[in-house]
């Protein structure tokens, strides 16, 4: 079986359902995977650059292929697999050794069905008055080798945080259950220990959120009027096109792309200038997330989640709905993926996209001539995560002045842990009754394939000097600006300076613009948070692609995933710190940029019971990419801009 091509098809096309089939089915006869197996992930293997570049150009098809990640659940063997989707067959088949592949929803399900059924718990939860299993949720979190106990290596293991709801439909996360945990052998679903370590006399809070369990007495204090009604309406219809996964609006151009592990990716983003279609990224997309508890106790030393790589943010994307995730004339995109067993399952509307109104573009007010203004138009390309207790809000947004900005927001509800009377909680902030929530950090990683008018680039870093006073410089008022071109890995390894402000340039030297400068596009960083590890942690060895807010690297399809590719049950990062110690050569070539930003969140009672979104952004902007202001030609809005409204009814004089 093959995929059918479209006129909408591309080889960057996400899998369809169909081929997540196909793909289990061909190792099911060639090696056995079925019963007593699992899929931890089937995706694309994306055809290589001047394989898309063949098939733009002339048609060309190249062979579509899936890479596939399975293990064994007796042997506890993991293993890769690369299939011929197109030719139906094993092209590759590899056993990896000592590694755990990513959990899956499966088993998060499973794990907390089986531990609320099991009779050690139940008998252990009801010693502490627990008796109703229906209000209990067994949360199960991946392990870490640093804290990996001794006698359970080379396991497949999980521990489980426990919840109990305050009824049914509650907020679960408002009931910790504390020091009770359970150690469970996921692959064999085998409790393993039950840690029944400390308890404590469970507080009055109020951690709803849900309107019908807030008590009365919190609603009917409300002072706050309802809001009028906001329509955002667009008569003639969006003024972008999508066909297939192929995006356009007012000279931008990019494929839409989905896979189990980044979730919503990037691809193909290009500007038209003026008739000139120009490259400005081959891919971007976020390869990690890692948010480590910065707590000690009992409860939390463990809680440090790899989201990304020890999951998938594409198995966490929800269904997005009009008006309430996305306001406006919207056109979505589902997501197709596939469960533990290989079985194809869609997620509808993952991927929102719709235009959105931004105040000014650009504005002058002449004394003769009068005001020239132009409103802001941008492109909004939106998906959101459920991981547990936490949401993720991505959204890429496409200017009409050429510059782009990723923004993330988090929001859901924190991991709480109570407290007797009288104790401490030195590493979290007091949020209820007797509640804290720990202190914490959110490290994304994205990963930045940009090809500036090409894929040879240099990455340079940018500061702003301060020029010494002296007779040049006598009011001590010039500045200048210091470009410095990062020639190998190592001086690839960068981090934010606030005082020199330092950015970083993606430059193409090999051609110039029609001001004789090389055109680029700058890194603006927003939210570069250090990461506050000692570096002889066993947890900072795991994730050293945080210790620094910038890395380069040589372009190679083998290096995706910052912190390796095989992240669960880690023991150090085999990402970013093992390839640059190459230090290989990364001037005037295919490049990637990988960034590191995040929130560094010290929790507030305004965070509770459950958290506004916290906002973090970066931008990528042209830097001399064009000879002057693109957004010249955008058109005035029509008629709206000669009318003087006031909230004064019009009269009939």
């Amino acid at each position: 079986m093959t995929r059918t091509t479209t006129g909408t098809f591309h080889p960057l096309d996400p899998l369809g359902a169909d081929e997540f089939a196909q793909a289990a089915a061909v190792l099911a006869r060639e090696h056995g995977v079925g019963d007593g197996w699992r899929f931890a992930s089937i995706e694309l293997a994306e055809p290589a650059k001047a394989e898309v570049s063949a098939f733009d150009t002339s048609g060309t098809v190249p062979d579509r292929r899936a890479v596939v990640v399975c293990f064994d659940r007796d042997s506890g063997d993991t293993y890769k697999a690369l299939v011929s989707l197109t030719g139906d067959n094993v092209v590759s088949w590899e056993h990896i050794p000592d590694v755990q592949a990513n959990f899956t929803v499966d088993e998060w399900e499973e794990s907390d069905a089986f531990l609320r059924g099991h009779p050690d718990v139940i008998a252990a939860l009801a010693k502490r008055g627990i008796t109703d299993m229906s209000l209990v949720f067994m949360d199960v979190w991946t392990y870490g080798d640093a804290v990996t106990p001794e006698k359970y290596k080379g396991r497949r293991l999980g521990w489980s945080d426990t919840w109990v709801r305050a009824a049914e439909g509650a907020n679960p996360y408002a009931g910790p259950v504390n020091g009770f945990h359970c150690v469970i052998d996921v692959n064999k679903m085998e409790l393993l220990e039950i840690e029944d370590t400390f308890s404590v006399e469970r507080p009055e809070v109020m951690g709803e959120y849900v309107p019908r369990h807030i008590p009365e007495r919190i609603r009917a204090a409300s002072t706050r009027p309802p809001l009028k009604p906001l329509d955002i309406v667009q008569p003639e219809g969006p003024s972008f096109t999508l066909e297939g996964n192929k995006l356009e609006w007012q000279n931008w151009s990019l494929r839409v792309g989905f896979n189990y592990r980044e979730g919503m990716t990037l691809h193909a983003v290009t500007y038209n200038d003026n008739g000139r279609v120009r490259s400005i990224a081959n891919r971007m997309s976020f390869a990690e997330m890692a948010v480590p508890y910065r707590d000690t106790g009992t409860d939390h030393y463990r809680r440090t989640a790899f989201d990304i790589g020890e999951w998938g943010i594409g198995f966490m994307t929800t269904s997005l709905t009009l008006g309430c995730d996305c306001l406006g004339e919207i056109r979505y995109l589902d997501a197709v993926l596939h469960d533990s067993h290989g079985v194809p399952f869609t997620i509808e509307n993952a991927i929102c996209i719709h235009e959105e109104d931004n105040a000014v573009l650009w504005k002058h007010v002449d004394h003769d001539a009068g005001a020239e203004v132009r409103r802001m138009r941008r492109l909004t390309v939106s998906t959101h995560v459920t991981v547990a207790n936490y949401e993720y809000l991505v959204y890429w947004r496409f200017y009409q002045d050429g510059n782009i900005e990723c923004e993330v927001r988090a929001t859901g509800i924190m991991v709480v842990s109570h407290f007797p009377e009288g104790g401490e909680h030195p590493s979290g902030t007091l949020v209820d009754n007797r509640t804290y929530a720990p202190f914490h950090q959110h490290f994304l990683v994205a990963r930045l394939d940009l090809d500036v008018d090409g894929t040879e680039n240099t990455v340079y870093a940018t500061e702003t000097e301060v020029v010494p006073m002296g007779p040049d410089n006598p009011l001590g008022l010039a500045l200048r600006q210091k470009n410095t071109p990062l020639r190998t890995e190592l001086e690839g390894r960068q981090d934010f300076d606030w005082q020199s402000q330092r950015a970083w340039k993606v430059v193409n030297d090999n051609t110039t613009t029609g001001l004789g400068t090389a055109p680029a596009y700058k890194l603006v960083p927003g939210g570069a948070i250090p990461s506050m590890f000692d570096p002889a942690s066993p947890i900072f060895q795991r994730t050293g692609a945080i210790g620094h807010t910038v890395w380069v690297t040589p372009n190679s399809p083998d290096e995706r995933w910052p912190a390796g590719e095989f992240v669960n049950q880690s023991k150090v990062d085999h990402g970013l710190p093992a390839w640059t110690e190459a230090n290989r050569p990364i001037e005037n070539t295919d490049v990637v940029l990988w960034y590191t930003f995040g929130i560094h969140h010290i929790p507030r009672p305004e965070d509770w019971p459950i958290m506004p979104a916290d906002t973090v952004s970066f931008w990528l902007k042209p830097v001399g990419f064009f000879d002057r202001n693109p957004a010249l030609d955008v058109a005035p809005t029509p008629e709206a801009c000669d009318h003087h409204h006031s909230h004064h009814e019009d009269s009939d004089d």
